[in-house]
């Protein structure tokens, strides 16, 4: 007998924590070893304070060249743009009086000189949104890259909780709110700020007296803008959230159509997309009140401040104390300060829905991988054969709240053997295989491989010594051969084509349309289970691991296709360390070992054949089976 499993991982008798509840329904694999209680909610990711900024100044870092000529170039513009009431207030008080002189130069100067404005003004204006444009696409680009490379990065433990609809969220609608702020918001800001700033200057250069009056309407404004930003703030936060969660409802549904339809659940869907879709319209409306709230109390204060300083002027003029054309000047300069107001709003309108989105972007991009790489990584030694040994060596694991998966085992797999992992679900299987993966971390102790502490190789290096086939299979759009590929890359179409030679699937798929050329469509829709099992076979061995776990590799297969894998397992494993998870126990009669795992415990650790012999738990899991297929 083979028992190299040690202290508290043996014993039948040994009482835990369960791990899970044995009684859920599940297809195989007791996946649910390792998800975390939900809610899967976007708050779950706390923002670091100052995330949002540090963005921000992280991707305007390598542009500020470009930035800095484009505020150059908006300076200009927004000169030559505000000189025209000025240069109508000279024409008026001075131009036209020398022209009633036969002097007609200062009516030329004027009107050259306001031509010129007036060309100049859309030609730079031209010029920086060329530039703003290719600087915003450049920012939106490396931050849609950023969250796309930050999101394969992170551990599988964040994406089992944070659904992948809300990184989609993240990666689309919250990118479009940046790209609407980025391209229209910055630069009906900069209009407004640069205006309100030559205006104000010009206002007092006119007449400091209805200047002052004039720029006093900055307080009862600026108090408006104030609340608006306040209340949108909240409104905007919960739009963004609301629009996350109208992606996810609608992903998730899709992704799941097949039992969507088989279980008519198209009524109950509808129900639920409903309330998320009501929320969002509510968020959205509510935006939109405060914004019409800003607007018009904005626009009513602006208009009673202007017919307040037409007066006080008018009454100027009557008293020699202003000419007419400062005064026309002034009327002009004052229907300019105050009608970007309705830009303003459309800006803080942009603003915090893109601050919102930038915060949820950023909280995603600070979160760190739980599983990290190791700051002073280790090679592997080299292998003798295909296999390397593995230890586990008082290896516990329990979900961040505390409750506890598996308890503290050792356990000793030596090189080039097959050890088959049985138990109910919920047992411990998978999560002993995903913690081998390196897909998590133990809570306490080590896994070692060949010595050396899994969390002391570089990802690259434990990705070349450990593979892991799912049930799942997974296929990427793209070519059979294209698919095998991804267990090497850089691997020649000879050594692709003698991969799935030794899986034995050559045969089903040269027997395709295109052969190897094939596009297996979306997920490998475009072949069987028992197929696509095969060619994820053919792309570990390519791969060539010395460690492979396969995680239920032949549980939604029948029998031909059982049979087909079996005989694919055989070659792949040929010199190799394996873990298998089965439920199948014809799985196991492949194995060299056998370990009977239940509450998180190792139960029972021998051959297939002393186990079936004894009286324990996988003897009676042996009979069962067998009686199951008479």
């Amino acid at each position: 007998m083979t028992t190299t499993t040690e202290a508290t991982a043996a014993g039948p008798t040994a009482a835990g924590p369960t791990a899970a509840d044995p009684t859920k329904a599940g297809a195989g694999a007791d996946a649910e070893d390792l998800l975390p209680p939900p809610p899967a909610d976007e708050e779950d990711i706390p923002v670091p304070p100052g995330a949002p900024r540090a963005l921000l100044r992280s991707l305007l870092g390598p542009h500020r060249a470009r930035i800095a000529v484009a505020m150059v170039v908006i300076l200009v513009q927004q000169a030559a743009l505000q000189s025209g009431p000025l240069l109508v207030a000279v024409a008026m008080d001075r131009a036209i009086p020398a022209l009633r002189r036969h002097d007609s130069g200062p009516l030329i100067a004027v009107v050259a000189a306001y031509l010129f404005c007036a060309l100049l003004s859309p030609a730079l204006q031209w010029l920086f949104i060329k530039i703003s444009a290719r600087v915003n696409q450049d920012i939106l680009l490396e931050l849609r890259g950023r969250i796309f490379r930050h999101a394969q990065r992170l551990s599988l433990d964040f994406h089992e909780r944070y659904t992948s609809g809300r990184i989609i969220s993240r990666a689309t609608s919250d990118i479009d709110a940046l790209r609407e702020l980025l391209s229209e918001g910055l630069q009906e800001l900069l209009t407004v700020f640069l205006s309100v700033c030559y205006i104000s200057v010009l206002l007092l250069v006119l007449d400091w007296r209805l200047g002052l009056v004039s720029l006093v309407s900055a307080v009862p404004l600026g108090l408006i803008a104030r609340s608006f930003r306040r209340r949108s703030r909240r409104v905007y936060r919960r739009s963004r959230t609301s629009a996350a969660s109208l992606i996810v409802r609608f992903t998730e549904t899709m992704n799941g159509i097949r039992p969507v339809q088989a279980f008519r659940r198209e009524k109950a869907n509808d129900a639920a997309f409903a309330v998320v879709n009501r929320q969002s319209a509510t968020a959205t409306a509510d935006g939109l009140l405060e914004i019409a709230r800003y607007v018009g109390l904005s626009r009513a204060t602006a208009n009673l401040w202007v017919t307040g300083v037409v007066l006080f002027g008018a009454y100027l003029v009557v008293e020699d104390a202003l000419a007419l054309g400062a005064l026309t000047a002034f009327a002009l300069y004052l229907r300019r300060l105050y009608d970007p107001i309705d830009q303003l709003a459309m800006f803080l309108n942009s603003y915090q829905s893109a601050a919102a989105a930038l915060e949820k972007i950023a909280g995603l991009l600070a979160h760190e991988p739980t599983v990290a790489e190791p700051a002073a990584p280790k090679e592997l030694p080299q292998a003798a054969g295909k296999g390397r040994e593995v230890s586990f060596e008082r290896t516990r694991f329990a979900y961040r709240t505390g409750k506890e998966v598996l308890a503290p085992f050792d356990l000793s797999i030596p090189a080039g053997q097959t050890v088959a992992v049985v138990g109910a679900t919920g047992a411990g299987k998978s999560t002993v295989a995903k913690l081998l993966a390196r897909f998590y971390d133990p809570t306490e102790g080590r896994i070692r491989l060949d010595g050396v502490d899994l969390r002391e190789l570089p990802g690259p290096e434990l990705r070349r010594g450990v593979v892991m086939v799912t049930q799942e299979s997974f296929l990427f759009s793209g070519t059979v051969a294209e698919n095998i590929a991804i267990g090497r890359p850089g691997a020649t179409r000879e050594e692709v084509e003698q991969a799935a030679r030794d899986i034995g699937a050559y045969g089903f798929i040269a027997a395709l349309p295109d052969g190897f050329d094939t596009d297996v469509r979306k997920r490998g829709g475009r072949i069987s289970a028992g197929q696509r099992q095969l060619v994820a076979f053919a792309r570990a061995l390519l791969a060539d691991p010395a460690v492979l776990i396969l995680d239920e590799a032949t549980s939604s297969l029948d029998v031909p296709g059982e049979q087909a894998v079996q005989r694919a397992m055989r070659t792949v494993l040929a010199g190799r360390t394996a873990m298998i998870i089965a439920h199948r126990l014809s799985t196991v009669e492949i194995a060299d070992r056998v370990l009977v795992m239940d509450q998180g415990r190792i139960v029972e650790d021998g051959s297939p054949r002393e186990l079936i012999d004894g009286s324990g738990r996988f003897a009676a899991l042996h009979r069962a089976w067998r009686d199951s297929l008479v």
